[in-house]
């Protein structure tokens, strides 16, 4: 026996022992939770897409300010995959926070160059000295070989300085070398398409492309959340 009564439906053999399911209960609710899910996932899934179509047009719009050579090693497939990478945001804060290390690293090695170079300076100035007060107090008849002796010891301070100053510079290769080795793995695990580890010298100068591509967008505000391109 069916008995239907004010938009409910009662079900049971009699009416005393029918069970009453509101119209409207909990599978209308169940119903526009799943599909009101789904609605939102689709809803995303477009702002996605047109965020994404948004980040590739601006980067096809500057890849056109890099030389021919390097615009077509910079297919649509690769400028799509970087796009798809700066989606989140996340990679714009990761770039920023390694220009910030490198700019510090650059620092710190400029002003070790630098006390290194005053640190010659001092020698070089206490050593003139030190020969005019030897030359000034010396005999005539001893002055020759006093000059020889003096310029054997200049030589050798002008060597000591140059082997310094060659591996002071040494030193700040190698470690601008390691920063971009840890930039290169960084972005890579990061998923930014072109970024691996190498000493290519075209690899190099195409991901210096990439990562002026990368700060170009942020400046014109392209993070996540931003819609100005």
């Amino acid at each position: 026996m069916v008995v239907k009564w004010a938009g409910c439906v009662s079900l049971g053999p009699d009416a005393e022992e029918a069970r009453v399911v509101p119209a409207g209960g909990w599978l209308v609710a169940t119903t526009m939770e799943r599909y009101g899910g789904a609605f939102e996932e689709a809803v995303d899934g477009a702002r996605q897409q047109e965020r994404h179509y948004q980040l590739l047009s601006a980067l096809q719009s500057l890849v056109k300010e890099l030389p021919s050579s390097f615009q077509q090693r910079l297919s649509y497939t690769t400028l799509s995959d970087l796009a798809l990478a700066l989606l989140d945001g996340t990679v714009f804060e990761i770039v920023q926070g390694l220009l910030e290390i490198q700019h510090l690293t650059e620092k710190s090695l400029y002003n070790q160059r630098l006390r290194l170079q005053n640190e010659h300076r001092v020698l070089r100035q206490a050593l003139r000295q030190k020969h005019q007060e030897a030359q000034q107090a010396c005999r005539p008849h001893n002055l020759p070989v006093l000059q020889a002796t003096q310029q054997r010891e200049l030589e050798a301070v002008e060597h000591r300085i140059r082997e310094e100053q060659r591996a002071m510079d040494q030193k700040i290769v190698l470690e601008l070398d390691r920063k971009v080795a840890d930039q290169q793995s960084t972005l890579e695990k990061a998923g930014v398409a072109g970024f691996y580890v190498t000493t290519n010298p075209q690899e190099l100068t195409l991901q210096m492309n990439l990562l002026e591509l990368i700060r170009k967008l942020q400046q014109r505000g392209c993070q996540a959340g931003k819609t100005a391109l």
